[in-house]
């Protein structure tokens, strides 16, 4: 027998061993408003907001979904009162609780004004984003970062009362990359609203961390065969988190401090770490990896030639143009990133990291690259990693590739590189022209396609 996922069940459920909530979920107020509600909010940002509330913190969260897509998560909630479990997982030991923070799942896919109401609401203090790397170009219209304009603008007009603007994605600098993606919307709007936005409105940078893979069947199963709940979409992740965030809030803010949050004026150097060192490798391992068809991030590492691998990449290429943080050595951090992976409990999968490709190497590897070719320095890791991206491109039929929305562009100049490596780095929206232009680079990026496509991906990481 199994228990639903419900406010009526909870106590059955602390009962088969399982953590719950034990706050009154009914007086929290949800001043936080969160776009892009999937499986990374909820073992981050929900989760922090979870156990203040257990310390007595009143704050709660709205979810909101744009698309038609989000229309199961939007059905999941609802059904189990907007509970959902969260497991914790390392190598030996599995940890369910159930989180309760998010007290409200608002769809508003096809009714636009819903979104703007909300926005509008005088008592909304944060709107958070995950709308992933992608999310905020505007190299075509972005129905997204344009709601977000319509409802500030309704805000504006009706009390302009304060804001903050949280973004929860993998970017450097992402509160500044919000500020600009959102103002430049703006801008096409009113001036009135451009000056909302400058002056009531603020965009803290922040860097978030918990390797958090996509929820399986087999998790659901786990759940219900070795606990006994049912829960229609729970939430997987390690039992590693971390968040660093500028104190820079317009209207109150929860106090995450007190639940392990740092907030520092060093975002951009623990931004570093973080995109030079775990989001980099992830990338390093990624495409390798799946051209040679290893299917999770804890098989791979266990592979030695990998491990070197990534070992090599960090102490050579990565940390040498990473600014130290004092108290925190670059080299410690390197080593907890790939410990983190041995972690067979999550069983994070390769075919994950392989998604938005071109979105992430300009972020997480390229900045690397550019600095070792001032420095005179290696570039040998980083040019395989790239190699290798074009070979699954080139090679992985498009109906098995990762999610990318400029992938087919990209397997363009990978289809030509086949014949001709250097074709591959005429892709200017990864590739600078430093990097187009530089005979090294480009010299150390052939030799590495040519043992890919010779030999494979082990044999090209152990020729290094």
């Amino acid at each position: 027998m199994t228990l639903r996922l419900s406010t009526s069940n909870l106590e059955a459920i602390e009962r088969l061993g399982v953590g719950v909530p034990h706050y009154d979920r009914a007086a929290l107020a949800p001043r936080t408003l969160h776009l892009g509600v999937g499986g990374f909010h909820r073992a981050h940002m929900a989760l922090y907001t979870d156990e203040l509330a257990e310390g007595g913190g009143d704050w709660g969260i709205r979810g909101i979904g744009l698309l038609d897509t989000d229309r199961r998560m939007a059905a999941v909630l609802e059904s189990q009162d907007h509970l959902y479990t969260l497991i914790e997982r390392d190598s030996n030991e599995s940890r369910p609780r159930v989180v309760g923070s998010i007290v409200d799942y608002v769809l508003v896919a096809g009714a636009a004004d819903v979104f703007t109401e909300q926005i509008a609401r005088p008592d909304l203090a944060i709107l958070s984003l995950t709308i992933t790397e992608g999310g905020y170009s505007l190299e075509q219209a972005n129905p997204t970062l344009e709601a977000i304009a319509t409802g500030l603008d309704v805000r504006r007009a009706a009390t302009g009362a304060p804001l903050t603007i949280l973004s929860c994605d993998n970017l450097p600098g992402n509160g500044n990359v919000a500020r600009e993606a959102i103002t430049r919307v703006c801008e096409a709007r009113s001036e009135e609203l451009v000056r909302f936005v400058e002056t009531a409105c603020t965009f803290p940078n922040s860097m978030v961390d918990r390797i958090t893979p996509q929820t399986t069947d087999d998790d659901r199963a786990w759940l219900r065969e070795e606990i006994g709940l049912d829960d229609g979409w729970p939430v997987v992740s390690e039992s590693f988190r971390q968040w660093v965030l500028e104190d820079t809030f317009a209207a109150g803010r929860p106090q995450f401090e007190d639940v392990g949050a740092l907030f520092t004026d060093r975002v951009h150097d623990w931004e570093l770490y973080k995109l030079r060192m775990l989001n980099a490798t992830h990338s390093c391992m990624a495409y390798l990896m799946a051209i040679e068809g290893v299917v999770y991030v804890d098989e791979a590492v266990a592979i030695p030639a990998v491990r070197r691998y990534l070992e090599r990449f960090l102490a050579t290429e990565a940390i040498p143009t990473i600014a130290e943080i004092p108290g925190h050595p670059a080299a410690d951090y390197g080593r907890t990133v790939l410990d983190r992976y041995e972690n067979t409990g999550v069983r994070d999968q390769i075919a994950r990291l392989c998604i938005d490709g071109t979105a992430k190497f300009p972020s997480f590897l390229i900045p690397t690259v550019e600095r070792q070719l001032e420095l005179d320095g290696p570039v040998e890791c980083a040019a395989l990693a790239l190699a290798g991206w074009a070979r699954y491109l080139a090679t992985v039929p498009a109906a098995e590739r990762a999610h990318d929305p400029h992938g087919d562009r990209a397997a363009t100049f990978a289809a030509r590189a086949v014949d001709d490596p250097r074709a591959f780095l005429e892709f200017d929206q990864v590739f600078p022209p430093r990097l187009r232009e530089s005979d090294r680079f480009g010299a150390a990026f052939v030799a590495a396609s040519r043992e890919l496509a010779a030999r494979g991906s082990i044999a090209a990481m152990e020729a290094l």
